[in-house]
């Protein structure tokens, strides 16, 4: 026993360790892994997660041994850069992805939104929704992440919310009319069109503000990058309210009574409202009247929209005249396509980030894409439809579209139903502007910056890229009278004589009359003798008495006054009847018997 336990070398001092022998021969894990064989016939691993292969040194002949690793090391990134690449292009298409049909006798509308539920993706499957809400008709509106949306119903149910996980912010029953929703600058406040006044209201539901000057609200539109929130109601005011400061910016008079269709050019934060009497008008807080006004339709507008995904270049607008038509907003000339609807109910459109036009009208949403709906066509033909969904609970009082999402939420009588659009939504966010997974904190520090970079409501106009340019020279210059010396100066900065005088529209004799001779035989100008005049009028004192001697009554200077009044009628007399050349009359007692003439 003594010699097994020997070879078998069980017994050892105390002070020596136990030699334990590894093979030199690494161990092959993937001839052992049967997992790994069974999916690698089915599976490709893509060449961002493999480990990309490093380019073959080229510089052996270099000497210089840090030179030479340091190409080494530039040659490979270059190869990964390259590789990488190569799987961008792949992945990032330029065409955004819509939904393709194999033959060319299939339709894209027929596809209905069960079969894109099951073809999407899991994440994706999730915008198809139905809200059944019982306070209806109801209006959406999203925040510009995305993330959260907030719903009113006419009869003053509202609730906001996170819709992708199913978070309850806050919801109020406030029993009386609610015509409009929006968010401001974040989810952390919201605005509500009430019955009478706009009512701001926080996270958790708490009434902060009662903005009495918007009286009887119909919508809401909240600039973010001004900070303004404009309404516009049954009286026809445009107003706009400062959220950063609370006070009421400006108030436009329209003059073309109620407006209920009412839309924002995000590019360049112009406010886009539709009338009765059919005609669009653009409006900016720095102009009292209408930047353009155009006849759009022969009945009322009931919707306007704006696309943002070309800079603000189209707007869509409905009509009660039940026509749809696309407007280029560089050339107000004449639409660019016009169809006609078959229903001839309310309609509300919205734009897409991506160009798509949801058009809901009667008991279902049509979704049209570019180019078709830009592309000018001499009949009234409907362009191509790219998606249809029937709603059977009328009316359809809105159309949102998720931003960063294809979904497309619909609200109407029995709720709201949320629908996928595939191809609709822009994939790429930018965090700084725009995040749907930001935090508590990246939250707050985006409100001060926003408040930091607050742009000014007098940069607001047509052209954005008119700020900051220079000016253009004036095209009508001249030298003003008696001064060859000075350089030509436009009209517009002339003086009103000197403006009369260039278009010979100035009087000869107040042009002689100018200078007078004072008593040392000197000429005195008109500027002189103004400024001699005014000598000694602008002393706080007599200005003082002057404003307390102008509510006296003096008996003495009333009488002054008619006297001279008196004087200046005789005077008058005096020169008709040398005018006429005959004496005057001398009155007798029939004069009373006469007609007036």
């Amino acid at each position: 026993m003594d010699s097994l336990f020997a070879k078998a070398d069980a017994i050892q001092p105390l002070g020596k360790k136990r030699k334990v022998s590894y093979s030199k021969k690494p161990r092959d894990a993937a001839a052992t892994d049967r997992t790994l064989h069974s999916i690698a016939k089915h599976t490709s691993v893509p060449k961002s997660f493999s480990k990309l292969p490093d380019a073959e040194s080229s510089y052996s002949h270099i000497a210089n041994k840090k030179l030479r690793s340091e190409l080494n090391r530039h040659t490979a990134q270059a190869s990964r850069a390259k590789a990488l690449l190569e799987d961008a292009e792949m992945l990032l298409a330029d065409e955004a992805g819509k939904i393709e049909v194999e033959g060319e006798l299939e339709r894209t509308w027929r596809v209905g939104q069960d079969e894109i539920a099951q073809g999407a993706g899991q994440e994706a499957a999730k915008g198809r929704r139905e809200w059944k809400l019982d306070g209806g008709p109801y209006r959406s509106r999203y925040t510009r992440n995305g993330r959260h949306l907030a719903i009113a119903g006419r009869t003053g149910h509202v609730a906001t919310f996170d819709w992708l996980t199913g978070t309850l912010h806050s919801e109020l029953q406030l029993q009386e009319t609610c015509r409009d929703i929006t968010f401001l600058h974040d989810q952390s406040h919201y605005a509500v069109a009430q019955k009478k006044y706009v009512f701001i209201y926080d996270k958790d539901g708490v009434e902060l503000h009662c903005l009495k000057s918007h009286i009887e609200p119909t919508r809401l539109e909240f600039l973010p990058y001004h900070w303004l929130l404009a309404s516009i109601g049954n009286s026809g005011y445009l107003k706009y309210q400062d959220t950063s400061t609370g006070q009421l910016l400006v108030e436009h008079r329209t003059k073309l009574g109620a407006c209920t269709a009412m839309a924002q050019n995000q590019h360049n934060a112009v406010i886009h409202l539709g009338h009765q009497n059919g005609c669009v008008t653009l409006w900016t807080p720095n102009l009292p009247h209408p930047a353009v006004q155009l006849l759009a339709h022969m009945g009322p507008v009931l919707s306007v929209s704006v696309d943002p995904s070309q800079g603000g270049r189209y707007m869509a607008t409905a009509g009660r005249d039940g026509t749809v038509k696309v407007w280029d907003c560089r050339n107000w000339k004449g639409a660019v396509r016009d169809w006609t609807l078959r229903s001839g109910s309310d309609v509300e459109l919205e734009w897409s980030a991506k160009g798509a036009l949801a058009v809901a009208s009667g008991g279902g949403v049509n979704i049209y894409t570019r180019p078709s709906i830009q592309t000018p066509m001499h009949t009234k033909a409907p362009p191509p439809l790219y998606l249809t969904h029937p709603i059977t609970n009328r009316p359809l009082t809105s159309v949102r579209f998720a931003p960063f999402q294809d979904v497309l939420t619909i609200g109407h009588s029995a709720g709201l139903s949320s629908i996928i659009v595939p191809g609709a939504g822009e994939p790429n966010f930018d965090s700084a502007e725009a995040d749907p997974f930001e935090n508590k904190k990246a939250r707050r520090e985006k409100e001060v910056k926003a408040l930091l970079d607050k742009i000014q409501p007098d940069m607001i106009t047509l052209d954005p890229e008119l700020v900051g340019s220079l000016a253009p020279p004036s095209k009508l210059t001249t030298t003003p009278a008696g001064d060859q010396k000075s350089a030509q100066l436009p009209f517009a900065r002339l003086s009103r004589l000197e403006r009369l005088k260039v278009s010979g529209k100035a009087d000869v004799t107040e042009e002689n009359s100018d200078d007078e001779v004072d008593d040392n035989g000197k000429k005195v100008s008109r500027e002189e003798r103004e400024r001699r005049k005014q000598r000694g009028k602008g002393k706080s004192l007599k200005r003082y008495l002057r404003k307390q001697r102008k509510n006296v009554i003096d008996p003495a200077a009333v009488a002054i006054r008619k006297k001279l009044d008196k004087q200046r009628e005789e005077k008058l007399q005096a020169r008709m009847a040398a005018k006429s050349g005959d004496e005057p009359k001398k009155p007798s007692a029939l004069d009373r018997f006469k007609r007036a003439p």
